[in-house]
């Protein structure tokens, strides 16, 4: 039957473009509502914006394109079939920052808790595949209740779908998780496998076990903030990068820290036209060293005074401050640093920092991010519970993360270098680039007073006066070992630097390097002790 032979009330039951149109609208206008006016004003009185307001915030304006808005979930049992709100519960799309392509979820707590069904991890799989195919970072905003428990098993196999794909995405984008709400259960070990962690201050938690069920089970009585909020996994635990005061401040965060990566594990950092001068002499490093060797100072005036306009975006600045990791610009060019901090344990290296450095590097060298290392390291942290604890296991993980690492690395060993702990921090001996020494490097393999004990036990115990003696053999020692210059007539030290031109130096090093290659044994992949 053609058009023309139907009857008028045939015609009058096909709906007009335009009230397809209208149709259209209608549906879009029920899937921006998510869970209703009442649940969003719920989201905004507990100080948390809304799925779209955080991506509004992220994005750059008019830059989203949302997929899947009309995605309902499949389940029927416990009543679900009569509660099918569009969008499942996860807004997902792509959209820019910086003009940069990005791919974007962003759960809705307002609808189901933001729980997660077999249809909402299917959105989240569907923007992490594109993002791998078109090598542009995933950024996912965690809000969520975990598991839609009248989905069963199904909702379980949804979260391994999306772990899956975290791991494949490791090291060829860039993932970064925000925990804007709760994340809970097995649902903490997407953001786990991710590169990066933002957590907000007082609104979010991460835990695998919940409050209550511990004091079901081992009777501990423990706050969801005291047992898993922003302050405990940035300072304590590690499993988390950043504290943000609020969600507006995260989201500014994410963007700053996009500006320093590439899109992808084969495109270069991105460099920006510098705004500090290459040749800038920063003469006030060369009175930052204590003539007193066991007096602290502080390795954040170094990194000030050598990046580009002081600026550096420090990684996990609450956890394991012996040791200072993060990015910044040097003469426009994104670089990854790594320096012991003087002033917390003396900058030594013990478990949690080896942890913390080992990750980043490892992340840096992903991302074809150069490294440079600012070194004043005693040694590894001694004692009964570092040894126990596994100290020459985690200490591994940081030799053999930089004995692995393929891009430009340069160290400036700017006053001790004692030990097993100067070979790990990206020495010549395990293909360090370039290697810099300050006239106040000590590069030996323990500090004077070590030596002497055990060097001259036997002449101390039978001097005259063997405290005098000790004294004299510890000055001694000094004056032929405390410096670099043994190192540097080896060449372990290409050259001994003003401190005045580390700058200088630095950038002149990374354009020597900028066309690097080199290449790791073919294997499928080698066994870091973890």
């Amino acid at each position: 039957m053609t058009t023309d032979e139907r009857s008028p009330q045939e015609m009058s039951d096909v709906k007009s473009t335009q009230e397809k149109i209208a149709e259209l609208h209608a549906l879009r206008t029920e899937a921006l509502r998510g869970g209703g006016e009442k649940r969003i004003a719920t989201q905004h009185k507990k100080g948390k914006l809304t799925a779209r307001e955080r991506l509004d915030l992220l994005l750059d304006p008019g830059s989203f394109n949302e997929l899947d808005m009309f995605v309902t979930h499949r389940a029927s049992d416990f009543g679900l079939d009569a509660q099918r709100i569009p969008g499942d519960g996860v807004v997902t799309g792509y959209g820019k920052i910086d003009g940069r392509l990005v791919y974007v979820f962003s759960q809705d707590f307002t609808v189901f808790g933001g729980s997660l069904s077999e249809a909402h991890a299917e959105k989240i799989c569907k923007v992490m595949d594109l993002a791998m195919r078109n090598g542009a970072p995933v950024l996912g905003l965690n809000d969520s209740g975990g598991a839609r428990i009248q989905e069963g098993v199904v909702s379980l196999g949804a979260y391994a779908d999306i772990f899956l794909r975290n791991t494949l995405a490791s090291g060829v984008v860039p993932q970064i998780s925000a925990i804007m709400g709760p994340c809970a259960g097995g649902a903490v070990y997407s953001p786990a496998i991710t590169d990066f962690i933002f957590m907000v201050e007082e609104t979010s938690y991460m835990f695998v076990t919940g409050p209550n069920v511990l004091k079901s089970v081992t009777h501990e009585d423990v706050s969801f903030e005291d047992l898993g909020g922003a302050q405990v996994h940035n300072g304590v635990s590690g499993v988390a990068h950043f504290a943000c005061p609020d969600e507006p401040a995260c989201m500014r965060m994410i963007r700053q820290l996009l500006s320093y990566l590439p899109s992808n594990n084969l495109d270069d950092p991105p460099r920006i036209t510098p705004t500090d001068v290459p040749d800038r002499i920063a003469s006030s490093l060369n009175q930052i060293i204590p003539d007193h060797p066991g007096k602290p100072y502080d390795m954040q005036e170094v990194i000030q005074q050598i990046v580009d306009d002081g600026v550096f975006f420090e990684v996990q600045e609450r956890f394991a401050p012996n040791i200072i990791v993060g990015f910044a610009r040097l003469n426009g060019r994104s670089v990854g640093i790594i320096a012991q901090q003087p002033r917390s344990l003396a900058g030594v290296l013990d478990i949690n920092a080896s942890d913390k450095a080992a990750r980043f590097v490892r992340f840096c060298d992903c991302f074809n991010i150069p490294l440079i290392t600012l070194e004043d390291v005693p040694g590894f942290l001694p004692g009964v519970g570092q040894e126990h604890a596994g100290i020459i296991r985690h200490g591994a993980k940081l030799l053999y993360a930089y004995c692995e690492a393929t891009v430009p690395k340069i160290t400036v060993i700017t006053r001790k270098a004692y030990g097993g702990a100067y070979d790990v921090m990206s020495s010549k001996h395990i293909r360090g680039d370039i290697n810099y020494a300050w006239p106040t490097a000590e590069i030996a393999v323990m500090g004077a007073e070590g030596a002497v004990n055990i060097l001259f036990k036997d002449e101390i115990e039978r001097a005259a006066d063997p405290e005098l003696r000790r004294k004299e053999l510890i000055t001694e020692y000094n004056v032929k070992f405390a410096n670099p210059y043994i190192s540097a007539s080896r060449g372990y030290i290409d050259e001994v630097i003003e401190p005045a031109y580390t700058r200088i130096k630095l950038i002149s090093a990374l354009e020597m390097l900028k066309n690097k290659r080199d290449t790791n044994p073919p294997k499928k992949h080698g066994n870091i002790p973890l």
